[in-house]
C-alpha cells in the first residue's frame, strides 16, 4: 500500500515551475522563505520530490472544506 493511499495522509503533489513563479509572486515571497520539509520524509520519497521542489498539500478540513499547504523540498 502507498502511503497517499492511507485515510490520514493528505494529497502531496510537485509544483511545474511556471506554478511555483505564480505562487511565489501570488504570495510576496522567495522560495526559501516557504515553510520546509525534509527529502527523507517517506511521502516525499514516494511522489519523487527533490530539494529545491516546491510541494501541494491539500487537506480536508472540518471547518474550511480543504486547506492547501505549500513546503519547500530541502536536504
Amino acid at each position: 500500500m502507498r502511503l497517499q493511499d492511507h485515510i490520514l495522509v493528505p494529497k502531496h503533489e510537485i509544483l511545474k515551475e511556471e506554478e511555483v513563479e505564480e505562487l511565489l509572486n501570488l504570495l510576496g515571497v522567495k522560495k526559501e522563505q516557504l515553510p520546509k520539509i525534509k527529502a527523507s520524509d517517506p511521502i516525499v520519497k514516494e511522489i519523487g520530490a527533490k530539494p529545491g521542489d516546491v510541494i501541494k498539500i491539500t487537506r480536508k478540513s472540518l471547518t474550511a472544506g480543504v486547506s492547501i499547504f505549500y513546503r519547500l523540498v530541502v536536504e
